[in-house]
């Protein structure tokens, strides 16, 4: 069965779910939905997902929204990707919600401002300290990725690196002074030799 998948490619939860869709082979069916595409606010979609975000999946009689759960939903099976072993998937989820929680809410003001021009304004301090706190999550991960690499869980690619490489992207793509990071660096170029990465996560990033 064809998947039904609403939302926008330029977003960057849509693109986590398309990469995991061609990761395991899953066909799709993409419709626009969201800013300059149909509104996410109309009835059709609030119905689907009152939060009125995407992106949202229907699969038969299935919806689903949130991304990462979106993910975890398409890679059921998928035993690189998520494992099924306990302790091994723990470690795949525990990045992902880190992902989710953490590293979000750091980079969330900094990117507002820095790339979408959010009207609110904010002094220099102020823009500093977002963006202090966005290069220290991302200075964690360098940390983790240096002392238990080459991927976020370990020696294999998983869910993880999927919907981190997008939030790594972001760090890369946003106008701003970045630390040296040399092991990101690494398992980022990893990233950029999937096929899927250069179709949905690189965001006009080689």
């Amino acid at each position: 069965m064809t998947l039904r998948l609403l939302g926008k490619a330029s977003s960057i939860n849509v693109r986590k779910v398309l990469w995991t869709c061609e990761e395991v082979g899953r066909p799709y069916a993409r419709e626009d939905w969201g800013s300059g595409f149909a509104p996410t606010l109309a009835p059709g979609f609030l119905a689907l997902n009152p939060n009125g975000l995407v992106p949202v999946i229907v699969d038969g009689d299935l919806v689903l929204w949130e991304s990462n759960t979106i993910c975890r939903y398409l890679a059921s099976g998928a035993e690189t990707l998520l494992p099924s072993r306990p302790a091994s998937r723990a470690r795949v989820e525990q990045w992902m919600d880190w992902q989710a929680t953490e590293l979000n809410s750091a980079w969330r003001g900094a990117f507002m401002h820095l790339v979408r021009g959010h009207p609110a304004r904010l002094d220099p301090a102020e823009l500093a300290g977002l963006v202090a706190g966005w290069n220290a999550r991302m200075a964690l991960l360098d940390r983790h990725l240096a002392e238990g690499g080459p991927y976020v869980a370990g020696a294999d690619f998983t869910l993880a690196d999927i919907v981190l490489g997008l939030s790594a992207n972001r760090w890369l793509m946003t106008p701003m002074a970045r630390p040296a990071l040399p092991a990101v660096a690494a398992w980022y170029e990893r990233l950029t030799a999937r096929p899927a990465f250069r179709r949905h996560g690189g965001n006009g990033i080689p």
